[in-house]
């Protein structure tokens, strides 16, 4: 019985920026507890093979669509165009994030208007869609946000990322009260260090590689995969009285002083 409460079966979830990295360790881990996915991204090539590897692995269905998250004019038509063609969502992973580098007195306007928007903007309305859906269907329901450990912390050169994630925090906190009476939960995981394409340039470089390993109590970088335990937890029947919450995954970085 106790396994059961971890299973996704007869579920159907929709993870955003799923074609690589995170978010397609993420979707592959879902399908692998019995989910079936919907995946998204920027880039239609990328998210052709991403369904190839989740349906040859899990042999669970799995639909694509190309999204661009700044669009947010279109966020919620491309949400009801999920729910039309996969028949129902209980799930919304949304993990989409962009970051960028500059010192913040030089940080372009553009660029932090771009990082918020993806990574804070289009969360929230695609959040605001899962609602009205699960509301429409009479049935609660399972947000996860990726978080980042720049939801409590933050380093130099990382003003957007660094409002753009404390920002998912405190959304995960207020949809998280506001919509435990609909039945829905609202939660999120805090990666910590995980070698992805996003983090090779700082990976590669030895003076923060050196840095991150100190920080890190168990000394080393963490893996995309190591993340499916907390976004199955938080996805399913297992996580039922948990809402508003972070989980981080982070080696134990934020444990340390």
């Amino acid at each position: 019985m106790a396994k059961d409460l971890f299973r996704l079966d007869g579920k159907t979830a929709l993870v955003t920026g799923s074609s690589r990295g995170i978010g397609l360790a993420l979707a592959k881990g879902l399908a692998q507890y019995g989910a079936d996915v919907a995946i998204s991204s920027r880039h239609e090539e990328e998210l052709a093979q991403a369904k190839k590897e989740i349906e040859t692995e899990t042999g669970r269905k799995v639909w694509t669509f190309v999204v661009d998250m700044l669009e947010t004019a279109k966020l919620d038509s491309f949400f009801q165009k999920v729910v039309e063609t996969t028949g129902g969502v209980d799930i919304l992973l949304n993990n989409a994030g962009i970051n960028a580098q500059h010192p913040a007195e030089e940080f372009p306007y553009e660029v932090w208007q771009n990082i918020i928007g993806t990574n804070l903007n289009a969360v929230f309305v695609l959040s605001q869609a899962f609602c009205r859906h699960r509301k429409q269907v009479g049935k609660g329901g399972k947000i996860v946000n990726t978080g980042s450990l720049m939801s409590h912390m933050t380093r130099p050169k990382n003003p957007p990322y660094a409002a753009s994630k404390g920002g998912i925090l405190m959304l995960t906190k207020a949809l998280g009260a506001e919509w435990a009476k609909y039945g829905i939960t609202v939660n999120a995981i805090g990666p910590g260090f995980l070698k992805t394409k996003m983090t090779r340039h700082v990976s590669s470089d030895e003076t923060f590689n050196k840095w991150m390993l100190a920080r890190t109590p168990m000394n080393r970088w963490g893996e995309p995969e190591e993340l499916v335990g907390a976004a199955v937890f938080l996805s399913s029947d297992a996580s039922s009285f948990v809402t508003g919450q972070i989980v981080y995954v982070d080696g134990g970085i934020l444990a340390l002083l």
